[in-house]
């Protein structure tokens, strides 16, 4: 079993920054791609950035691309998610998810673990 835990969430104003971490415990944590999700209110959850096991590749979504900057380390088994320019529409519950394989997907049903989620909320 792998357990996450994220936390970083938090109220900002619109062009500020955020950091998000989310905590990996459990199995081999580098045997995982690791994916950022987050979930507006009456929203589907959707993907936002993801890194492989090995760290070499990183995905983003285009709404976050060149704004949000996915990152791991593996000796602290903690992937972060980097948050500038921050938007109100970036306003949602966001959740860190790892699926087994080295393969970064956008596709909620591939991972195989999830966080409880944290509130990140921007103000204009």
């Amino acid at each position: 079993q792998v357990q996450l835990v994220e936390s970083g969430g938090g109220l900002a104003q619109a062009g500020g920054s955020l950091v998000l971490s989310c905590a990996v415990s459990g199995r081999t944590f580098d045997m995982y791609a690791m994916g950022w999700f987050r979930q507006a209110p009456g929203n589907e959850r959707e993907f936002i950035a993801g890194i492989s096991w090995a760290g070499g590749t990183t995905v983003y979504d285009d709404s976050v691309k060149g704004r949000f900057t996915i990152s791991r380390d593996i000796a602290k088994n903690t992937v972060y998610l980097q948050m500038n320019s921050l938007k109100p529409e970036d306003t949602a519950v966001y959740y860190c998810a790892a699926r087994v394989g080295n393969s970064v997907l956008r596709f909620e049903s591939e991972y195989n673990y999830w966080g409880q989620g944290t509130q990140v909320t921007v103000s204009s």
